[in-house]
């Protein structure tokens, strides 16, 4: 199960948001290819990176230069965080 902390939905939205005023076609694309890329970890849950001080695995998506901070615990996974790749992960 995969499971969306509210901070991870309003990072979406706000990405979704600020894509939407320039392209609204490519805000949706974009949010598809996150939703798709995320449900994969249901068959791939230890697909991402761990990183030296950062909590849990992130999910790079380079076709859109996002990264997707998510914690496996058990069968949920719990995203965390999705932000641009030029963003400074928080810790």
């Amino acid at each position: 199960m995969i499971l969306w902390e509210e901070e991870s939905l309003n990072d979406r939205e706000k990405i979704f948001e600020f894509l939407y005023d320039f392209n609204p076609t490519a805000a949706d694309k974009t949010d598809q290819v996150i939703e798709d890329k995320v449900e994969n970890l249901l068959q791939q849950s230890l697909m991402g990176v761990q990183r030296d001080g950062i909590k849990g695995r992130l999910l790079i998506i380079p076709e859109i230069s996002m990264i997707v901070s998510y914690l496996v615990d058990g069968s949920v996974i719990r995203i965390m965080r999705v932000l641009h790749q030029k963003q400074k992960f928080p810790t």
